[in-house]
This record gives structure tokens, sequence and C-alpha cells, in this order.
């Protein structure tokens, strides 16, 4: 799909900048309660330049689910676009933090 890497069994970080009025409204809360539902790790913060960067890492079509989420309707704020990113996974992360 996204110039993702290796088997998709094989976990993948995927790094998304969202952009719109995504902050001070629950925005990186929203992110991670749907993070953790679908299972992944990573955390979620806020830019100066107003976007909220979110890390995620995890199987690939489970980040892909968090994409979808994130570009979709029920997103607190309002997102006007997603650009993402897809590397190998760094050192892992524990749980899905707010930063």
């Amino acid at each position: 799909m996204h110039g993702r890497q290796g088997h998709s069994n094989e976990p993948i970080r995927v790094t998304a900048w969202v952009r719109g009025k995504v902050q001070e409204v629950g925005f990186r809360w929203w992110t991670r309660a749907r993070a953790l539902e679908i299972g992944l790790t990573g955390y979620a913060s806020n830019l100066g330049d107003g976007r909220v960067q979110v890390v995620a890492e995890g199987l690939p079509a489970d980040c892909e689910r968090l994409l979808a989420l994130l570009r979709g309707p029920d997103t607190p704020g309002s997102v006007t676009g997603v650009t993402e990113i897809w590397t190998a996974t760094g050192d892992g992360y524990e749980g899905f933090a707010i930063r």
C-alpha cells in the first residue's frame, strides 16, 4: 500500500503528521485510545506549528487501521490532512504515551 516494507506479519513503524484543528481538542487522547484498542504502541505529541505527530508501532494492517481512523470522520477537532512515512521499528515503546 503506502510503501511499507517486509512481511505483513512483521511489526513496522508509521509516523504520521496530522494537520488541521487538532490541538486543544482532545485529539492526542482520542488517538491514544484508538491505538490501544488496536494494540499499537507509540505516542502522540503536539508540534509547535499546530500539527500532531503520531508515532505507532505494530503490524502493518493495524497501523493502516489507525491511519484510516485519523483520516476518518470521528476524530475530535478537524483534520485537513495526514502525511505518513513507514520505517522499520525502533527500540519499541511501552504502551502509548501522550507527549
